[in-house]
C-alpha cells in the first residue's frame, strides 16, 4: 500500500512538473486562456467583498442607534378571542401596569416609559412648529445611550410631581437662538411654559451609504413622563425594556409576558393584549437575509467562471491535437492511458488554479478600491471562506472542463497518433 501511494505521489509530481513546463513554454497562450477565469474569480471576490462590507456597515449603524438588549413593549389588540373588539382604552399600556416590573422580572435590568407628542415650541419671538416632544422616565438616558451634556437630568421630584421642566437638544437651542448656556430659561411648549434644566446630546442617525441623515434637524425636547402623560390626558404609550444581557433576552421576554398577563388578568387561552418587539430579532433576521443575498449574488457571478472553463477546454483540445505524436510516442514506449489522462487533467487544473490565484489578487485590488472610495464601504473585505471557495471552484472547473480533452488524449490509438502530421 505504501509503495502504491509512493508511486501515485511520484506520478502526481511528474505530472505537475510536465504541466508547468507546458504552460511555461506557451506563456502567452496560457495567459490569454486564463483571462476568462481571472475575470470570473475577481468578479466573485469583489461582489462578495462588497456585500460583506455593506452588511457590516448596515449592522454597525443599526446597532449604533438600537440597543441589542432592548425589548419594545406596547399594547396590541388581539385578532381573536373575547378581547378582539375591546376598546383601545383597555388595550393601551398604562403606567401603573409597569410598577412592579423590575421586582417580578429578574432578567430585566431597567425600563423607560415613552409618551410622544408633537408641539410648537416658542421662545420670545422665535417659534418652531412640530417639534417632537417625548415624555421619558429617568432610565431613558442609560437605555438610549444619550446623556445630558449641560445642566442636569430629570430628578425624582420632577418625575413624581410632574413638574414642567424640559431637556432640549443643541439643534433646538440653536433653532430658537437661545444662549449657549440656556439652563434656567423657559420655553412655551403647547399651552404651557417649561423650564429648561438641561441639554441632551443629539441622536446619532445612521449614515447609510455614507449619506448623513439628520431627521431631527429642528431638534427635540423631552419632559418627564408623568408631565407628558398628564398634559396629553393619557393616551398611547409604550415602554422600552432592557434585559441584563443579550443572552437572557429570551428569559426576559418570557418573564415580561407572564407579568403582563397577570397584570392584565388574562385567563388561560386568552391571547395577549400586548406585544413585544425585540431589536436582536431584527439584527439576526437581517444577517440571514444578507447571507442569502451574498449566496445568490455570488452564485450568479460565478456563472462567469463557466465561460472561463469553456476557454480552458478549448485550449486543452488544441493542446491534445498539437501533441498527438508525443502522446503516440509515449504510448508506444509503454505509458498507460491513465497516465496520459492524468497529465492533461493536471495541466487543466493548474491552469485554472493559476487563473483563480490571479483572480483573487485582482479581487483584492477591486476591494481595496471600494474601501478607499469617499463614503465607500470601509469594511469591505474578502472573507477567507470566499478565497477557499474561489480556489476550490477554480479547481473544479479545471477537472470538469479538462476531463473531455484528457479522455480524448488517453483514448488515442498509438499507431494512428504516430502517423499524425
Amino acid at each position: 500500500m505504501f509503495a502504491g501511494m509512493l508511486s501515485f505521489v511520484r506520478q502526481l509530481l511528474e505530472g505537475v512538473w510536465v504541466a508547468i513546463g507546458q504552460i511555461w513554454s506557451n506563456k502567452t497562450r496560457s495567459a490569454l486562456t486564463t483571462i476568462g477565469l481571472v475575470i470570473g474569480v475577481a468578479s466573485v471576490c469583489a461582489v462578495i467583498a462588497g456585500l460583506t462590507g455593506l452588511k457590516t456597515k448596515v449592522l454597525s449603524e443599526f446597532e449604533s442607534v438600537a440597543n441589542a438588549r432592548s425589548i419594545y413593549l406596547m399594547g396590541n389588540r388581539p385578532q381573536e378571542g373575547r378581547l378582539k373588539n375591546a376598546p383601545w382604552e383597555e388595550i393601551v399600556l398604562k403606567p401603573d401596569e409597569l410598577d412592579g416590573l423590575l421586582d417580578h422580572c429578574p432578567s430585566v435590568e431597567n425600563f423607560t416609559m415613552i409618551r410622544q407628542n408633537s408641539w410648537s415650541v416658542r421662545s420670545g419671538e422665535r417659534s418652531v412648529d412640530s417639534i417632537p416632544v417625548t415624555g421619558i422616565s429617568r432610565a431613558w438616558h442609560e437605555i438610549e445611550g444619550r446623556s445630558v451634556i449641560m445642566g442636569r437630568p430629570f430628578s425624582l421630584v420632577d418625575s413624581e410631581h410632574a413638574r414642567r421642566v424640559c431637556l432640549i437638544t443643541p439643534d433646538l437651542r440653536d433653532e430658537l437662538r437661545l444662549n449657549r448656556d440656556c439652563i434656567g430659561e423657559s420655553l412655551l411648549m403647547g399651552d404651557a411654559r417649561y423650564l429648561i434644566v438641561g441639554v441632551v446630546e443629539e441622536k446619532v442617525q445612521p449614515s447609510m451609504f455614507g449619506m448623513m441623515d439628520n431627521s431631527s434637524a429642528k431638534g427635540e425636547a423631552f419632559v418627564p413622563f408623568a408631565t407628558m402623560y398628564k398634559a396629553s390626558g393619557g393616551g398611547w404609550m409604550h415602554a422600552i425594556v432592557t434585559s441584563k444581557s443579550p443572552e437572557v433576552s429570551a428569559d426576559a421576554q418570557a418573564e415580561i409576558r407572564f407579568y403582563m398577563r397577570r397584570a392584565r388578568d388574562l385567563k388561560p387561552g386568552d391571547p395577549n393584549t400586548f406585544r413585544m418587539e425585540v431589536v436582536e430579532k431584527f439584527i439576526s433576521g437581517f444577517k440571514k437575509v444578507a447571507a442569502v443575498m451574498t449566496a445568490i449574488a455570488g452564485g450568479i457571478v460565478a456563472i462567469s467562471l463557466l465561460v472561463g472553463g469553456v476557454g480552458i477546454m478549448n485550449i486543452m483540445l488544441v493542446s491534445v491535437s498539437e501533441r498527438t505524436r508525443e502522446i503516440g510516442l509515449r504510448k508506444a514506449v509503454g505509458a498507460k492511458a491513465s497516465a496520459i489522462m492524468f497529465q492533461f487533467l493536471i495541466e487543466a487544473v493548474i491552469l485554472c488554479m493559476l487563473g483563480g490565484l490571479i483572480g483573487i489578487g485582482a479581487g483584492q485590488l477591486l476591494t481595496a478600491g471600494m474601501a478607499s472610495m469617499p463614503n465607500g464601504l470601509d469594511e469591505a473585505h474578502i472573507p477567507f471562506w470566499a478565497i477557499l471557495l474561489s480556489l476550490a471552484f477554480s479547481g473544479l472547473v479545471g477537472v470538469v472542463f479538462g476531463m473531455f480533452p484528457a479522455v480524448k488524449a488517453a483514448r488515442l490509438d498509438p499507431i494512428e497518433a504516430l502517423r499524425h502530421e
